[in-house]
């Protein structure tokens, strides 16, 4: 329907640069590249005391040629986040694939696998039924009191059910949690290498990132006297995950044990244990929930979910369960964002618990074919001089060291400089999609992701080795 230019929408938008006190505006989520590199945030100081920042203004002129100027500069908080690489990536990788490039996508953490028929069937049936409304915002109780009873039976810690809160995935629980009890200027405690979000939970909420690297020679296992020497009063939240993203170690109870000693000398420091990944695990290797340890109980949110055992990505669901008075403040900041998680989805999670202990045939199914991957991309990409690997013994990601590749020359390409310049190189010449670990804050490695078919796996192999072929003299020399 026309309109008259009097009342007509805005038809142009015009830019001018204006000074404005407070720091600089971050980089427009839309042009982000895979060179992208991380702003260096500056701590906020008084008002008085802030660096100019540059900031757009839009200038609308309607059809009335009257001009509103806009100030679209973005929360301090907002520019403080850099975007997730590892979603980046798989964007990328996508869109290649969609424009008819043939990539191979190993950089996505999502198991290939279906849903389990029992699981899908409830989430139809929920549909069919018509449970379809809100649920209470802390989850149904039919969930939580199963999810109680998996606590038990599976990980020997035990809750009540408003001990419990079921989230839009594993992700929203963490970031609630660290929302939850910290306070600014606190600090997050975070093994390198780190899931490519905490950091970024840690700043949302006003805290302090504050990482400690951990070898490859050691599993990429934190060390207890390490842990001790970076501990102040500061110190509010230490992030455990077990088994890891990005490198598939297993923390042995041990070593957990040896960690909760010193966690139960500072008084104001909790424990996040983020066992999403518990049920992947190839033995001998076994889980151990850090709350189930002597006096960790009162010290321990635990967060899981269901997206990665049961494949259950979309589904977005998940759960953090520990002392009642801080999943109640969890629950409030839920009660303020995304309320409760989707009632289909919570049908479908009770089935889920229901396929028996550790996921019964349906997951063990899955983490056979996983270790086989695993095995085969161990051995193959064991065989290249001067990379270093530690096996994983959970999960299905690889993370090695490629680093015996950088300062290398590739014809065509230019100098591999860096964990994002060989995937880069990877990318162009192997076609071949990975997460360089600068994103997970140890550049000397790349993440493979082997939740992909082992046909899959083996063509992408070959890919690697022969896009790494013409860099092999540089590299050993």
């Amino acid at each position: 329907m026309a309109t008259s230019s009097s009342s007509s929408t805005i038809a142009r938008l015009s830019f001018s640069t204006t000074r404005f006190p407070g720091p600089e505006p971050g980089p427009d989520p839309k042009s982000l590249s895979f060179h992208s590199r991380p702003r260096t945030c500056l701590p906020l100081k008084h008002s008085s005391e802030r660096p100019s920042r540059s900031v757009v203004r839009a200038v609308a002129v309607t059809g009335s040629d009257q001009a509103m100027e806009i100030d679209i500069s973005l929360s301090p908080r907002v520019n403080s986040i850099k975007p997730s690489k590892t979603v980046a990536i798989t964007d990328q990788a996508t869109a290649l694939v969609q424009a008819g490039v043939p990539v191979i996508r190993l950089a996505a953490g999502e198991p290939d696998f279906d849903t389990p028929s029992a699981v899908a069937e409830a989430g139809i049936n929920a549909i069919r039924e018509g449970y379809t409304r809100y649920t209470p915002n802390a989850g149904t109780l039919e969930l939580r009191q199963a999810i109680c009873h998996k606590l038990q039976e599976e990980n020997g810690i035990s809750y009540a059910p408003d001990q419990v809160l079921v989230s839009n995935g594993a992700k929203q629980c963490i970031d609630q949690a660290v929302q939850a009890v910290c306070a600014p200027g606190d600090e997050v405690i975070i093994p390198a290498p780190f899931w490519v979000s905490y950091p970024e939970i840690a700043r949302k909420a006003d805290a302090t990132p504050v990482i400690l690297q951990t070898s490859i020679s050691e599993n990429f296992l934190l060390d207890p006297k390490v842990l001790e020497s970076k501990l102040t009063e500061r110190s509010r939240v230490l992030i455990l995950c077990s088994p890891s993203n990005p490198t598939g170690s297993v923390y042995p109870k041990k070593l957990l044990e040896d960690i909760a000693q010193i966690v139960a000398r500072h008084p104001r420091l909790l424990v996040l244990s983020d066992e999403i990944y518990e049920h992947i695990i190839y033995a001998p290797a076994t889980h151990t929930s850090f709350a189930s340890l002597p006096g960790m109980w009162e010290r321990t949110l635990t967060v899981n979910g269901f997206s990665k055992a049961f494949a259950m990505t979309g589904w977005r669901l998940g759960y953090i369960a520990g002392p009642k008075h801080f999943i109640a403040a969890c629950n409030k900041i839920q009660s303020q964002s995304t309320s409760g998680a989707s009632s289909i989805s919570q049908k479908a999670g009770v089935a889920a618990l229901g396929l028996g202990y550790a996921g019964g045939e349906a997951v063990s199914i899955m983490v056979k074919a996983f270790r086989e991957r695993r095995d085969f991309l161990v051995k193959s990409l064991g065989e290249l001089a001067g990379v270093k690997i530690s096996e994983p013994k959970g999960a299905f990601y690889l993370f090695l060291d490629f680093s015996c590749y950088y300062g290398t020359e590739a014809d065509g390409f230019g100098k591999i400089e860096d964990s994002e310049s060989l995937c880069k190189y990877l990318l162009d010449k192997g076609q071949v999609a990975l997460v360089p670990g600068d994103a997970f804050g140890d550049d000397t490695c790349i993440r493979i992701s082997y939740a992909a078919s082992l046909s899959t796996v083996q063509a992408a192999v070959e890919r690697i080795k022969k896009a790494l072929i013409v860099l092999k003299p540089a590299a050993r020399s």
